[in-house]
């Protein structure tokens, strides 16, 4: 892999950047559409090219689970299996230590919307998992099998996955987390961290992931701990307060430390509201699910806000998605007839929205990529 800045904002921490596979070329700052079951849904790959991504991110654990590591590399790695021909991340199954421990027992996400009386002090493990040095002991979401993932595990897992660039195994912790809770989840993801490096015998491009949740002190430890490996890019990972004002702050004590030189990406977070501050804080790519969930929920995203297409307001609207927008959905389909598809419960009405989602958030992104080589941003 090959990462250049090849412009740098004067007054933001925003950069342009080039970044160069075995696959073919990012332009950076640039979105990373989540493909968890090596498949954008609804879509097939050549539709997901046509929406202008340029790279993807697959779930190690959930292809882990099915159809398995040793079917995919029998296959010839995911880019065969998957018939995508650019650069693929896989992330490293850590945020499933969260999802389906505290997440799934305390019902929230990695942001709340509001601050929690409740907090998860250091000790205390998820009800249908176990966190320990070595690794994580899971209840298989299919058959309530356990199953072990650890750093060395998930290593050998990516390796044969076979994706252009892979994470390190880490903890993600819960967003009510205590000081001591996060100060001891760091210090495992540092010692998963190191493990990986030594673990790996591929030529992937390995990034490290940075955590250390709300905490300031630990979130800088954690960036100096993590840039001081030979990591080839980092991940800026875990919880992210209270609030999107945190959020930014997180992001900038964060890329504050981290070596300029080195590409960093935030793993799943990406609101199109929140993306212009996540560039200029000085991250190059971002993966989030928030186009494609949308989509399936009926919702479009124009240039005019969001728009639920379920209305029945729309049946009578003979306009396209968005008129500013040249995606073939918006040039060859009316909103009336999405939204007719989508009362009708006719899976194209989720294959039309996710189309056009994705090309609109990938045109918004390559407008800030115009405006920060403008110095405009």
């Amino acid at each position: 892999m090959e990462f250049r800045i090849i412009k740098k904002s004067k007054i933001s921490r925003a950069r342009l950047g080039i970044l160069k596979t075995s696959h073919g070329v990012v332009e950076t700052p640039c979105l990373v559409p989540v493909a968890t079951q090596a498949v954008i849904k609804t879509l097939t790959s050549e539709e997901v090219e046509q929406t202008k991504s340029q790279i993807l991110i697959c779930n190690t654990f959930h292809l882990h689970l099915k159809p398995g590591e040793k079917i995919v590399k029998s296959a010839g790695g995911l880019h065969k299996f998957m018939n995508w021909q650019k650069p693929l991340m896989t992330d490293s199954g850590g945020y499933q230590v969260f999802s389906l421990g505290f997440g799934k027992d305390l019902k929230m996400g990695k942001m709340l919307n509001k601050e929690e009386s409740l907090s998860v002090k250091s000790g205390r493990q998820p009800k249908s998992l176990k966190i320990t040095r070595d690794g994580v002991f899971f209840q298989s979401p299919i058959n309530g099998s356990e199953l072990f993932l650890g750093p060395k595990e998930s290593i050998k897992i990516q390796e044969q996955l076979g994706a252009d660039i892979i994470f390190n195994f880490d903890e993600c912790p819960p967003p009510i987390a205590d000081y001591e809770y996060t100060k001891r989840s760091i210090e495992r993801t540092h010692s998963w961290a190191k493990i990986c490096l030594d673990s790996k015998r591929s030529g992937q491009v390995l990034y490290g992931i940075v955590q250390g949740g709300k905490f300031k002190d630990l979130r800088i430890k954690s960036a100096k701990f993590i840039s001081g490996l030979d990591f080839d890019g980092f991940g800026i990972g875990g919880e992210l307060g209270f609030d999107k004002k945190e959020m930014f702050k997180m992001l900038n004590w964060v890329t504050e430390v981290l070596p300029a030189e080195k590409p960093r990406h935030l793993l799943g977070n990406g609101h199109i509201e929140d993306l212009l501050k996540i560039f200029k804080s000085g991250v190059d790519t971002v993966d989030c699910i928030i186009p494609t969930h949308y989509a399936r929920h009926g919702i479009a995203f124009t240039s005019s806000g969001k728009m639920d297409m379920a209305k029945t307001i729309f049946l009578k609207d003979k306009k396209p998605l968005d008129k500013r927008c040249s995606c073939s959905v918006c040039q060859n389909y009316k909103r009336n007839y999405i939204s007719h598809l989508l009362r009708a419960k006719e899976i194209t009405a989720l294959k039309l929205l996710t189309f056009h989602n994705l090309y609109f958030f990938n045109t918004f992104i390559e407008k800030i990529r115009e405006e920060i080589k403008k110095g405009r941003y």
